[in-house]
């Protein structure tokens, strides 16, 4: 008997080992188009590939297309990138904000966003590459060359983040946060601020400088007090699959009391896939894992979170 439990028990831990490394089974469709407001193509589609074909194909919506969302042959599963999208508007997230991390990143996405019509993108220096860069006045001239570009529609992610850079990171994670704020402001484009464990100076760095028209806090982390000030100040919370963890209390708490006029919902793909795959790839098309729990936290009907979404998505960063 326990030679058999202990027979499962492995068996049980291969199984997830080897599930680690792959992509979930797509969720049920939403019953309205949605965007995902923070995503990370080239990582997701360099470590992981492409998620599989939803089931039954296509429940949903078509993927927006430019020229054949860039693939002449009409095959999305020739390129990655078309692939990824086709599967997300499959479930029904038919937009996709692919942001920048850095000088490269920056640039791939702003031209993927041309390529693509179902993409957008930000343009930033992350707040961790900021402290390791030789030469931080030049990557902040490339970012905002990059920032004037049509199909790039906001700054970021920008902020700060004192869980990985230490104190003596911090000065250049706020000079170059404080750049990110002007240019965002000199181009009338949406701030996508990255804040870990630095609430209170992200605030007070807004102040000081003076907010943008538009501000989203990616990925959001606060708690229901932190999240009134920012809906007071009248920014926009980005919630990611850990608001679906079981330990995310606090984070339900915040969103509970969020309107939906200033609600988005992203996956920060490949990272932070929601509950029930935590541990596994995360994309696009899991956004609806998301968006459903957020429904069950702040009691609105689906189709109406769904449409809030999308509206607030197209206000920020539209059109497509």
């Amino acid at each position: 008997m326990l030679a058999a439990m202990t027979e499962q028990t492995e068996s049980r831990k291969q199984r997830a080992a080897r599930r680690a490394g792959e992509f979930p089974p797509a969720p049920e469709a939403l019953p309205r188009p949605v965007l995902d407001s923070h995503t990370h193509l080239d990582i997701t589609v360099s470590e992981y590939g492409v998620p599989p074909r939803a089931r039954g194909e296509s429940r949903g919506c078509e993927p927006r297309s430019r020229e054949q969302n860039g693939d002449s042959s009409g095959r999305p599963a020739d390129d990655p990138v078309a692939a990824a999208i086709e599967v997300a508007a499959g479930v029904g997230v038919d937009r996709l904000v692919q942001v920048g991390v850095g000088v490269d990143s920056s640039g791939w996405g702003a031209d993927v966003a041309e390529k693509y019509g179902a993409v957008v993108a930000t343009v930033a220096l992350h707040p961790n590459e900021a402290p390791r860069l030789a030469d931080l006045d030049e990557a902040l001239r490339q970012i905002e060359a990059l920032a004037g570009r049509d199909r790039v529609r906001g700054v970021g992610e920008t902020g700060m983040d004192f869980f990985r850079t230490g104190d003596e990171g911090r000065a250049a994670q706020e000079e170059s946060f404080r750049a990110h704020i002007a240019i965002a402001k000199r181009y009338g484009k949406a701030l996508v601020i990255h804040d870990r464990d630095a609430h209170a100076d992200v605030l007070r760095i807004l102040d000081d400088e003076g907010a943008p028209d538009t501000v989203v806090l990616h990925c959001f982390s606060g708690d229901a007090e932190f999240a009134a000030e920012c809906v007071r100040r009248g920014y926009l919370l980005s919630f990611a699959g850990t608001v679906t963890f079981g330990s995310a209390g606090a984070l339900r708490e915040a969103a509970a009391l969020t309107p939906l006029d200033q609600i988005l919902v992203e996956t920060d793909a490949p990272y932070l896939t929601p509950m029930p795959h935590r541990g596994r790839p995360n994309a696009s098309y899991l956004i609806p894992l998301t968006v459903r729990s957020l429904a069950g936290t702040t009691g609105a009907d689906l189709e109406e979170l769904c449409a809030a979404i999308s509206a607030t998505g197209d206000r920020v960063f539209g059109p497509w």
